[in-house]
């Protein structure tokens, strides 16, 4: 085993020196969403911006490791009663997050000043702040509820004119963000992250 991991190791390393080399920094738009698992209650979409940065490595097949600064959550409602007896009750989720997504590409159109890539890989989110919200009252999150870490997939397309690089991804989470059932409004909840982002990146070389 660890001879293999130094054999891809070495070629990951001649494949760094000799590949083409991109860095720069970026900013972007999230619409996230906490998925759960009933239908008894529905899921609201949160929007948001993000900033950070970007390297690529390779040329027709790359591999692009990033550092973002973001916000994900989502809204979650479940409605009683009926008539003027109605009560909606809203729940809503957010976690500040440095997102490190690391991507496989592939450069299929290259026409110089600009070309068009497909791409997929994972993400990992460390969550630096979780509030939770019901109604109008703000709660802090039980760390020993909440994870500090989860996992997305993300397969996505970009274009690059010139030195931008217009990035559309979705990314759709691989675990739960509670480390046990969260029990809301009579509801057992078990929640993933999921999330389209698009990102305009600028390579300064």
């Amino acid at each position: 085993m660890k001879k293999i991991l130094l054999i891809i190791s070495a070629v990951l390393i001649v494949t760094t020196i000799q590949a083409q080399f991109h860095f720069g920094p970026q900013i972007g738009y999230t619409a996230s969403k906490l998925t759960t698992n009933t239908s008894d209650v529905t899921s609201s979409v949160k929007n948001n911006f993000l900033f950070g940065a970007f390297v690529r490595l390779g040329e027709k097949i790359y591999v692009q490791p990033e550092v973002n600064w973001l916000t994900q959550g989502g809204i979650w409602e479940n409605t009683e009663g009926t008539g003027i007896d109605q009560v909606t009750n809203r729940l809503t989720m957010t976690y500040k997050t440095i997102q490190i997504p690391v991507s496989l590409g592939w450069r299929i159109i290259d026409l110089k000043i600009a070309n068009i890539r497909i791409f997929g890989g994972m993400a990992a989110n460390i969550a630096t702040d979780k509030v939770m919200k019901i109604n109008d009252i703000t709660q802090p999150i039980d760390d020993a509820d909440w994870k500090s870490v989860v996992w997305q997939y993300q397969v996505g397309a970009g274009v690059d004119v010139l030195m931008f690089a217009l990035d559309v991804k979705y990314m759709g989470g691989l675990n739960t963000l509670n480390k046990q059932d969260f029990v809301w409004d009579g509801t057992s909840l078990a929640t993933k992250s999921n999330m389209f982002t698009v990102t305009l990146g600028w390579k300064i070389f």
